[in-house]
C-alpha cells in the first residue's frame, strides 16, 4: 500500500542497509575530491569566495546597511550550497547507479539519502570557516548554539524529501535534471541568501516564510549564528513541521514510482 510515511518494515530494511549508505557516502566524497588539488578544502573555500563577492557588492557597490554582512551572507550560502548539492545530486543518484538498481536488490531510497548525507558532511566542514569568521568579528557563539543540531536536522529532513522526489522523477522523466537547473536558479533569487526577508515590500516577507521552507531554515541559522540569540520556539517548530510535510510528500512521490525504477532506469 502506498503511503507518505514509510512503515516499520521499510524503516527496518533501510536500517539493515546502513552500511551501504555509509559506503555510498564515503565513495561520493572520495570521487568528488579525488582529482581536486585542494581536496576537501574546496568545500571551505567555495562559500568563502562567494561570500567575499557578495560582501563587496553589497557593502561597497550597493551598501545593504547590515553590520558584519560577510557573516550574514555566508550563513545563507552554506545552507544554499547544501541544498543545491542534495537536490541536484539527488536527482541524478538513481540514474547514475542504474547498473546497480537493475541487477541487485536494495532499497533504492538509500541512493538519494546517501547524496543528502554526503552533502551534509560538506556542510559540516564548511562550518569551520564560519565559526572562524564569527570569532574574527568578535561574535562568540552563545548557549543557544545547543539548538543548531535541531536546525541542521530540520534542513536534513527537508532536503531528504526533495531528493527522494527528484531522484524518482528523473528516471521516467529524464528532463527533470534540466528543469531543476532552471528552477534552482530561480529559487536562489527567491531565497534570502544575500538579502533580508524584512526588506521585501508589502506582505512578501510573510508569504516567503509560508511558501519557501528554506527561507525559514536560513532564518533559524541566522538567529542562532548571526543575531546570536534564542529563536522563537514556535517558528522553529513550524519550520520543522514544514520540513516533515515536504519529506512526506517526497516519499509519497518516490513510493508511486518505486516499482518502475528498475525497469526504466
Amino acid at each position: 500500500m502506498l503511503s507518505a510515511i514509510p512503515g516499520p518494515d521499510r524503516l527496518a530494511e533501510l536500517y539493515r542497509y546502513r552500511e551501504l549508505i555509509y559506503n555510498l557516502v564515503a565513495r561520493d566524497l572520495k570521487v568528488r575530491y579525488k582529482n581536486s588539488v585542494i581536496g576537501v578544502f574546496w568545500s571551505l573555500l567555495n562559500p568563502l569566495v562567494m561570500s567575499a563577492i557578495f560582501t563587496f557588492v553589497f557593502t561597497v557597490l550597493m551598501p545593504s546597511g547590515l553590520p558584519n554582512y560577510a557573516l550574514y551572507v555566508l550563513i545563507g550560502l552554506l545552507a544554499w550550497n547544501w541544498t543545491v548539492g542534495a537536490v541536484v545530486g539527488g536527482a541524478q543518484s538513481i540514474v547514475s547507479h542504474g547498473h546497480l538498481v537493475r541487477k541487485v536488490y536494495f532499497p533504492t531510497e538509500v541512493l538519494p539519502i546517501s547524496t543528502v548525507l554526503s552533502n551534509l558532511i560538506n556542510f559540516m566542514f564548511a562550518l569551520v570557516p564560519l565559526f572562524g569568521l564569527m570569532l574574527v568579528l568578535g561574535q562568540v557563539p552563545g548557549p543557544q548554539l545547543v539548538l543548531l543540531p535541531l536546525a541542521i536536522l530540520t534542513q536534513l529532513i527537508f532536503l531528504s524529501g526533495l531528493a527522494l522526489a527528484a531522484s524518482a522523477l528523473n528516471v521516467p522523466f529524464r528532463d527533470t535534471a534540466a528543469v531543476l537547473d532552471v528552477l534552482m536558479l530561480g529559487w536562489f533569487f527567491l531565497t534570502p541568501v544575500f538579502y533580508r526577508v524584512e526588506d521585501l515590500a508589502g506582505g512578501w516577507s510573510r508569504l516567503m516564510y509560508i511558501v519557501n521552507p528554506l527561507a525559514s531554515i536560513i532564518a533559524n541559522y541566522r538567529v542562532l549564528l548571526y543575531y546570536n540569540t534564542w529563536p522563537d520556539p514556535l517558528f522553529m517548530l513550524r519550520t520543522l513541521a514544514q520540513a516533515l510535510l515536504v519529506l512526506a510528500a517526497g516519499y509519497l512521490v518516490f513510493s508511486l514510482l518505486r516499482d518502475r525504477l528498475p525497469e526504466e532506469v
